[in-house]
């Protein structure tokens, strides 16, 4: 029998812990992550991770457990989802899927078709190539190899930037294309419903939270961090906010820089965010607040 799934996605700051929280009290849930970013055990601050206030209105699953220096590509985290649902189905529980990485989401409903392993020596490479001439660069490249991958990704985060030209030059084929050549699907019964607002009605409520983080002790987490790993390079520092106070702690930028980019970088992320999930036809919107119109299309769904 397929089991029942509600996937809460939308872009980041637009209220989604919240739609989820209220939907999971309403009708027996536990909320489970599917942010890329909200899986680091140390930034939950900024990464925006549910305040222990919020993990305590509801179980919250699949958040802060993963060092820094470990990364968690789309397919390892969907073998880790599977099991996370299938352990909340198990207790008659409704899995709620909330999150911003619609990659990660894709390759939990529709499994990716498997990349071949990329040799050693391309892999080598790239990441020498990223060394002499920066992830700018290489970003650059990547437009020319997969428009589309590039279109999504920031000149600055250098693991997925790699990764593209990587699959690109060992397969000859764009990483989007092979993302696009799916598995069997899984046995779910999924219900999509977004949160979200306009890009220029988001756009201040980042810049807002930015403030709000730093006041939470942003600052001091992202220095606890530093003394664990400090190396930029490391998996969990190449989110947004963490690489910008990285920065400012390295004293490559002032504080008030370090905001500015900050801020600038989350907003262009939001858009992207927003292109990748305004595509999902399959997707109900919903503005941020509207929980209890949410509720009943969920039990109208399931019913």
């Amino acid at each position: 029998m397929p089991t029942p799934l509600l996937c809460i996605p939308g872009p980041t700051g637009a209220g989604k812990t919240s739609a989820a929280i209220a939907v999971a009290q309403a009708l027996d849930g536990e909320v489970i992550n599917f942010d890329s970013r909200q899986v680091y055990e140390d930034f939950p601050i900024i990464t925006a991770q549910p305040s222990p206030e919020e993990r305590a209105a509801c179980p919250h699953l699949l958040y802060g457990f993963l060092p820094t220096h470990e990364k968690l590509g789309a397919a390892a985290y969907a073998d880790m989802a599977l099991e996370t649902i299938a352990e909340v189905h198990s207790r008659g529980k409704l899995p709620i899927m909330v999150g911003g990485t619609g990659l990660y989401l894709r390759s939990l409903l529709q499994p990716l078709a498997p990349v071949p392993p990329i040799p050693d020596d391309i892999r080598a490479s790239v990441q020498e190539d990223c060394e002499k001439r920066g992830p700018n660069a290489l970003h650059r490249d990547l437009a020319a190899m997969d428009a589309a991958l590039a279109e999504r990704l920031h000149p600055n985060d250098r693991q997925r930037i790699m990764r593209g030209i990587e699959v690109y030059k060992a397969t000859g084929k764009p990483l989007t294309q092979w993302h696009k050549e799916t598995a069997d699907t899984r046995d779910f019964v999924a219900l999509k419903l977004g949160v979200g607002v306009s890009l220029t009605e988001l756009t201040p409520r980042l810049y807002t939270r930015i403030e709000a983080m730093l006041e939470m002790g942003a600052l001091d987490e992202a220095r606890r961090a530093m003394e664990r790993n400090a190396d930029p390079k490391a998996a969990g520092w190449s989110g947004i906010g963490c690489a910008e106070l990285h920065a400012y702690l390295s004293g490559d930028l002032d504080l008030e820089a370090a905001k500015a980019l900050w801020g600038k970088n989350t907003r262009a992320y939001a858009k992207r965010q927003l292109t990748w999930f305004n595509a999902d036809k399959d997707i109900q919107w919903f503005r941020p607040g509207r929980h209890e119109a949410m509720i009943e299309r969920v039990k109208a769904f399931f019913a």
